[in-house]
């Protein structure tokens, strides 16, 4: 049996090498792993002395020669193959061992160029790859030192890879060439040269390559006849929802990881400095109740005041652990889906008898949810949308205000009570879909108005909501994802009982809006920035 080993990243090679050199297998090789090879004391052949043929160009030209190809695709089982390999005097490659050029980690890199970009664009790598993984049922193709251990043990326990790895591997292969060459194109479809110069890069790329990995098979999608899959991008966030471990309950649905995900961005926005605890209660994707407490279950208690009927099997997020008091409130109603940095053995215990409750844990250990880059704080960069036969990519709504950033345009300025209601509406306003209004106070949601096509209008369910929970709005604080438009809607919040409103302003009736807040006596404050969520 015969062996190539061509790796550009060496981890954990010389050992598999030196367990391939003990089952008897020969070891073919190329430039600096043939080295490391040698200079590990194993008997190593020079794919040039194989060939016959030196590497040239740079080494851009070493594998690309049929003495390597042909032994890869050569079937076995046709005669006329076995001819063609002994007219040629051609041996076959029996196993291959191979990863690529770092083209994506040297794209990666502050200040890369073109040039750095087109030298690590593997040839000879992915070729030998496609022809190993083509001829999957003679030859095993390794593209990751994950495999090294699991190959070299069923080689040691059978004399060969087995058939069902072999394709196994494979399909890892053409998937790991299939994201390589999407990287490629991302990576210069996003460029345009100019003569004589570096190219000015675009934002979006000329082609779009999305790469995801499935999770999971889903029963069903939003609705019974449809089917549905869970997917993660190929190098999740850590924090983010696809990182979640399901410790208990029934098989997450569609809608649940829909919800879920939107409880869980929502909740991770609060930061040590809202309070000690945040909890978020989310039904059909938008946050039925939020609100911040001392404690895990003092904040569960009061977002669920906010709206208790439609918390009835929805999603609770915690962004703190979670303790056995905290366990007892949440388990007294139906939950559907549970999310939580952490659980205290304690309250693992209390949810243990909720066996259907769906309980998530998402570590946030080493996370900063307080000036944190996106990715670092497991939130996407892009959104994407799937419209007709085609995407709309936009970057994600990672934009976050801090209060001196905000422009109070009223004569009365807000107290510092009204302060901190305000910023608390517009971070939970941000989660909302629009249009959204947002009615806050003492820490927690009042009244939550979603969706609708009339701003005026979710103001006025926001009202009712509140009302049906027999909670007063009277001195409460208002947030407005985008400006009123006319000052109807600032007028029914107002009768409400609000007493000071947060809002991103930008109306040509910008100065009627202000006007009538002067004439009601209310602080409002602009943004300057929008949250609109469809």
């Amino acid at each position: 049996m015969h062996a190539l080993i061509s790796v550009s990243d060496k981890t954990g090679v010389l050992e598999l090498a030196r367990g391939l050199h003990a089952l008897g297998i020969r070891l073919l090789s190329t430039g600096g792993t043939a080295k490391l090879l040698a200079d590990g004391g194993l008997p190593v052949t020079e794919v040039a002395d194989h060939t016959g043929f030196p590497e040239m160009l740079d080494g851009r030209v070493k594998t690309l020669h049929p003495k390597i190809h042909g032994g890869l695709l050569a079937r076995r089982d046709l005669p006329e193959h076995r001819a063609a390999l002994t007219a040629h005097q051609i041996d076959t490659i029996d196993l291959l061992i191979v990863n690529l050029y770092p083209f994506e980690a040297t794209v990666a890199k502050p200040g890369c160029t073109l040039e750095d970009a087109i030298e690590n664009i593997d040839i000879g790598g992915p070729a030998m790859v496609r022809s190993a993984a083509k001829n999957w049922e003679h030859v095993a193709v390794l593209t990751d030192a994950s495999q090294y251990a699991g190959v070299l043990a069923e080689l040691q326990a059978h004399g060969a890879v087995q058939r069902a790895t072999r394709f196994a591997l494979a399909v890892a292969a053409f998937n790991r060439i299939s994201i390589y060459d999407a990287a490629i194109s991302d990576h210069l479809s996003s460029l345009t040269l100019a003569d004589g110069g570096e190219p000015s890069r675009a934002e979006y790329p000329a082609q779009s390559n999305g790469r995801f990995v499935k999770l999971q098979d889903l029963r069903y999608g939003e609705n019974p006849h449809q089917s549905a899959a869970f997917y993660r991008d190929l190098h999740p966030s850590p924090g983010s929802l696809v990182t979640a471990t399901q410790l208990q309950g029934k098989e997450l649905s569609y809608n649940n990881i829909a919800d879920a995900d939107a409880a869980w961005e929502c909740v991770k926005s609060f930061g040590p400095d809202d309070a000690s605890a945040a909890c978020v209660i989310v039904k059909h994707a938008n946050p039925c109740g939020v609100a911040v407490g001392s404690t895990a279950g003092d904040a569960y208690a009061q977002a669920f005041k906010t709206d208790p009927t439609s918390a009835f099997g929805g999603i609770i997020a915690f962004n703190v652990e979670v303790d056995a008091d905290a366990a007892k409130r949440v388990t007294t109603q139906f939950v559907e889906v549970l999310i939580a940095p952490s659980y205290t053995p304690d309250a693992l215990a209390v949810l243990a008898g909720k066996i259907n409750m769906r309980v998530l844990q998402i570590p946030l250990a080493g996370v900063d949810r307080n000036g944190a880059t996106a990715s670092s704080r497991g939130r996407n960069l892009q959104d994407i949308k799937r419209v007709g036969s085609g995407l709309l990519i936009q970057g994600a709504d990672n934009r976050e205000i801090t209060r001196s950033e905000l422009k109070v345009v009223t004569t009365v300025q807000p107290t510092e009570a009204q302060w901190r209601d305000l910023l608390f509406a517009w971070k939970v306003a941000k989660y909302v879909k629009s249009n959204a209004i947002v009615f806050c106070g003492g820490g927690m949601t009042l009244g939550v108005g979603a969706g609708q096509m009339s701003r005026i209008d979710s103001a006025r369910i926001a009202g009712i909501k509140a009302a049906n929970a027999g909670l007063s709005l009277v001195g409460s604080a208002v947030a407005s994802d985008a400006f009123f438009p006319f000052r109807d809607g600032l007028d029914v919040v107002c009768e409400a009982g609000a007493t000071s409103v947060i809002q991103p302003g930008g109306s040509v009736r910008d100065d009627e809006v202000v006007a009538a807040a002067d004439e009601r006596g209310i602080a409002m404050v602009l943004t300057g920035v929008r949250h609109f969520r469809h």
